[in-house]
């Protein structure tokens, strides 16, 4: 088994540290947030994901998984060294703010005395691999015994665990020109995982860059595709989510992702298609993606509609009652960066409304984005004399309520469903004003 380490324990970082030493590997986790690293050494993750808290307590029981936030202890503990930092987008720019993948580099490079192995997961703007590999030759007194290799994660968050332990396919960028161990070692860390007849793709490094890219860039597309046709329903009195399934039933096309809401949100999606519009722009090849643009702009379209949605359930926003079902931008998550359902909120809001807020795991996360905002402590307590509730996350139990659990409660039985996650018949049986999202 393998001595790796893994910089930066956030979301990708914690995850993959966990999963290594579940593979058997003597596995060092590396950063320099105190607070996250006290978590971690005490067995907690520090955000929710179904599954990870168990994978990291084993491994830290069984002796697998340390932490630290020394790099010279990293440096000297492992030759084959993870980087997973993040790259949020630049303040007042589309373009991804490299600074803590540099940081890394900068502060581990001239550490590096043997051959050594850097594995990049981070989603990054391509060319990134060549420049820091360039980098990190100059710096570490190895020299040219040190390369840069990369390969992306492909998580899903909430499943974040079997993503990485039983991938779909795994993909690695070398350095071409630069012919090393990479490609040997990364087969020996994988290895249990190439014995499951997982797809194991090598390829150059800007290639391996632009898949991970390509693919958030698809997926935003696709969502967007269907909210564009969800707006055409509207108008026309179609059922988009009838459509939907019809179209998805071509396996050319197929039905992941045509979920026609309030679209998407999150740490990955939204700020990685505009990265990848910069760096477009940066390569003079700005024409090819200026479609993400407007899957950009439908994206935050279907907020806005949902907000007059809302108004036109109320009459008028001021004054009024509005239950939000939903803080997270997906279910099984408590992550609410750039989530729709917040951002809805908070809208509606600051056109006077009353919002009460309820998420089964994102509450404090959403109470330090939006402090402003109410936040009630069951689903139940957030519907009281309610003008209208909005379910904006598709948690298991709001797709679980009945017309009956809340008929005591609300003020108005007018629900609009932000997701079409629930029974139209059912709620319209009952009484209730039931509005989806293109749908009639």
């Amino acid at each position: 088994m393998a001595k790796v380490t893994v910089f930066g324990i956030g979301y990708l970082g914690a995850t993959h540290a966990a999963c290594m030493a579940e593979l058997g590997h003597d596995v060092l986790g590396v950063d320099t947030d105190q607070s996250k690293l006290a978590k971690l050494v005490a067995g907690q993750v520090p955000f929710y994901e179904p599954g990870l808290e168990e994978v990291l307590q084993r491994n830290i029981a069984a002796g697998r998984l340390r932490f630290t936030s020394s790099y010279s202890e990293a440096a000297e503990f492992a030759d084959i060294h993870f980087l997973g930092v993040g790259t949020p987008q630049k303040r007042g720019e589309y373009a991804a703010d490299m600074k803590f993948v540099d940081s890394v580099i900068e502060t581990l490079a001239p550490l590096l005395t043997r051959a050594a192995v850097i594995f990049g997961k981070s989603t990054v703007p391509v060319g990134t691999a060549s420049r820091l590999g360039a980098r990190a030759r100059e710096l570490a007194p190895a020299g040219d015994d040190v390369e840069v290799a990369w390969n992306p994660e492909f998580l899903r968050e909430g499943f974040a665990v079997q993503d990485t332990l039983h991938p779909d396919r795994m993909v690695l960028g070398v350095d071409r020109d630069r012919p090393g161990r990479a490609e040997g070692l990364a087969r020996e860390v994988y290895a249990q995982l190439l014995d499951e007849q997982i797809p194991f793709l090598v390829t150059d490094l800007a290639t391996a860059e632009l898949v991970k890219a390509s693919a958030n860039a698809f997926l935003a597309t696709k969502i967007s595709f269907i909210n564009a046709i969800a707006e055409v329903c509207e108008a026309s009195g179609a059922d988009v989510k009838v459509l939907a399934d019809a179209i998805g039933h071509d396996d050319r096309i197929g039905r992941k992702f045509l979920n026609a809401g309030i679209g998407f949100g999150g740490g990955c999606l939204p700020k990685d298609i505009r990265a990848f519009m910069a760096r477009a722009g940066e390569l003079g090849a700005d024409q090819a993606l200026t479609f993400l643009r407007e899957v950009d702009n439908i994206n935050m379209r279907r907020r806005t509609r949902m907000v007059e949605l809302a108004r036109e359930a109320c009459g008028s926003l001021l004054g009024a009652r509005v239950a939000v079902l939903g803080a997270a931008f997906k279910p099984d998550s408590d992550d609410v960066r750039d989530s729709p359902a917040l951002n809805v909120a908070g809208q509606i809001q600051l056109q006077g409304a009353s919002v009460n807020v309820f998420d089964p795991r994102a509450m404090e996360n959403s109470r330090a984005l939006f402090p402003t905002l109410s936040y009630s402590t069951t689903a139940l307590e957030a519907c009281e004399g309610a003008d209208v509730v909005l379910v904006l996350t598709e948690w298991k139990e709001f797709k679980a309520l009945k017309p009956a659990d809340l008929d005591g409660v609300v003020r108005s039985k007018t629900l609009i469903d932000g997701r079409n996650c629930l029974d139209p018949d059912e709620w319209r049986a009952a009484g209730w004003t039931y509005r989806g999202l293109g749908r009639p």
